[in-house]
């Protein structure tokens, strides 16, 4: 299953499935272990360490893609795999007076390779069976019962996050190492993975699946819920903890150990997979009233060295890869930061509110880079923009890495740092010359908004602010700014001449002074031979 056409399938996951508002019956049916006598030491509390260990003994061996699934489930086709639900009233977790609700994904169409699930109570884990009365099947039928050992496509949790009454959506984990997860009033948008492997090379991305998953039954008036996970695929296994945090702005806490079974040098860390279709600054295709389509319109990065970067996504005419070499990066993200329904005018995909996806590394991350990569499509159901953090040491077989990081899913990413950001980016043909000379071929003009920070004091002496811009690969010919008091910011011209066929790589950011006063706007742009 690739992330293109993953897309299409979740598309229509919330509106097909329906959410929990019913406790749990499953395993408060399931009476507690009795304690037998023995001579025996008890055995450890199940943990992190237990999902590691398992991670390096499977390393040592041959990877197995597992079972295919039952001809009857292989052969399904996504109106029909959509149409088994969950029942709601078997939701499990509710023991205990948790506030996390835990359904299952049922196996089928692309999810052939079935995880196992199991709840962790009291130290001891438990796998949840299959079995049939789970879920509504809808206008499916089965010639025979399924086995009880079958196994899951996945997994999703439930909590109260908009409404104390109603237990919504909170995170979901179904297909390859995708999860998904969601703050207050927030609709799903774009992904998260536990690992990228080969990302943007054409046939040759390897998606490493999460196989097995541990859930910690949460206490009553739990504030998280922890989830353990055990990646597999040929190159490397990996254990994988998840300590997930409802609120406002959901977060999920990340800590991983990988074991490579080969070398691997395209490996992303952290990856983040978006859509992009149409914005404000790039029209290529537009032939819909709805002017902008997209789930993130920005990679925003914290750089080792303080400076904040913002580069606007794109739906470019062939791949694009982009890499923002750092050391120790502080942070980066796929952004979504414009937030007017006018934009979008869907009154049903509410591309508005979809969430911004925030990483924070934990510990040393060392040198690599954000990676961007943009690839071309003419459909707005597919996931075309992949953002990854790249070591720049490959794993070696033999030798465990350890890494983990902070995912917070937000709405408003103001709070991040406190100077200007770029809010819109557009590009035209420059106008001729006072002179009357023609524009030369490869010129472009670019028109960048800064607002936000201290911009609004500054405008009381606009004098004093200036733009910093610079271009590889091409000349700027001028850049000037204005006072923007409709956005009370400034409003930033650059016009540039290329060479036809080249591809530029522009910046600029403004500051009075010294003092910088904005975030880094960064562009690439390719003159048309």
């Amino acid at each position: 299953m690739t992330f293109t056409n993953r897309r299409r399938v979740l598309a229509g996951l919330s509106a097909a499935l329906s959410l929990s508002t019913a406790p749990s019956v499953l395993l408060a049916q399931q009476p507690a272990p009795q304690a037998e006598p023995s001579a025996e030491p008890p055995q450890p509390r199940f943990g992190f360490e237990e999902v590691v260990r398992r991670a390096r003994e499977i390393a040592a061996v041959p990877y197995d893609p597992g079972p295919n699934l039952p001809e009857p489930l292989a052969r399904l086709d996504f109106d029909s795999w959509r149409d088994i639900r969950f029942r709601p009233d078997r939701a499990l977790l509710a023991q205990n007076g948790s506030p996390f609700r835990m359904q299952m994904f049922h196996p089928g169409f692309l999810f052939t390779r079935p995880v196992a699930v199991n709840v962790v109570r009291d130290g001891v884990p438990t796998p949840v069976p299959y079995s049939a009365n789970l879920f509504d099947q809808g206008r499916v039928k089965f010639d025979k019962p399924l086995p009880v050992n079958l196994g899951f496509a996945g997994f999703r949790l439930h909590y109260p996050l908009n409404d104390p009454r109603i237990y919504d959506e909170l995170i979901s984990f179904i297909g390859a190492s995708y999860f998904r997860v969601l703050g207050r009033e927030q609709r799903y948008g774009l992904s998260a993975r536990g690992l990228a492997i080969g990302a943007g090379v054409p046939g040759g991305e390897e998606f490493p699946m999460f196989r097995e998953f541990w859930v910690e039954a949460p206490a009553a008036n739990a504030e998280r819920v922890t989830v353990y996970a055990l990646l597999d695929s040929a190159s490397v296994t990996g254990a994988y903890r998840f300590h997930i945090y409802p609120d406002v702005d959901s977060v999920v806490d990340v800590g991983a150990t990988l074991f490579p079974r080969k070398p691997i040098e395209r490996l992303g860390l952290a990856p983040l997979t978006s859509m992009f279709f149409t914005g404000e600054n790039d029209r290529r295709i537009h032939d819909d009233f709805r002017t902008e389509l997209h789930d993130s319109d920005g990679l925003m990065i914290h750089s080792g060295t303080g400076e904040w970067i913002w580069r606007p996504l794109r739906n470019p005419r062939q791949q694009a890869v982009s890499s923002f070499v750092e050391r120790n990066v502080r942070g980066f993200g796929l952004m979504q930061r414009d937030r007017v329904f006018e934009h979008y005018q869907d009154l049903d995909l509410t591309y508005e509110l979809r969430p911004s996806y925030w990483i924070e590394p934990q510990g040393d991350w060392g040198e690599g880079a954000v990676e961007l990569i943009e690839i071309p499509t003419t459909d707005e159901t597919n996931d075309n923009i992949v953002a990854l953090w790249a070591p720049k040491t490959p794993l070696e077989p033999g030798r465990e890495f350890s890494f983990g990081y902070k995912l917070t899913a937000m709405m408003d990413s103001n709070d991040l740092h406190p100077g200007g950001r770029i809010i819109n980016t557009y590009q035209a043909r420059p106008k001729a010359l006072g002179s009357g000379e023609p524009v030369p071929a490869g010129a472009r003009r670019f028109i960048v908004d800064f607002a936000g920070g201290d911009l609004d004091y500054h405008l009381r002496q606009p004098e004093k602010v200036e733009i910093v811009p610079s271009i590889a690969y091409g000349r700027i010919d001028r850049a000037f700014i204005v006072p923007n008091p409709k956005t009370q910011g400034f409003r930033a011209f650059i016009d540039i001449v290329v060479e036809p066929g080249q591809l530029a790589e522009m910046r600029a950011f403004l500051k009075s002074g010294e003092k910088t006063l904005t975030e880094t706007w960064s562009y690439p742009w390719r003159a048309e031979v």
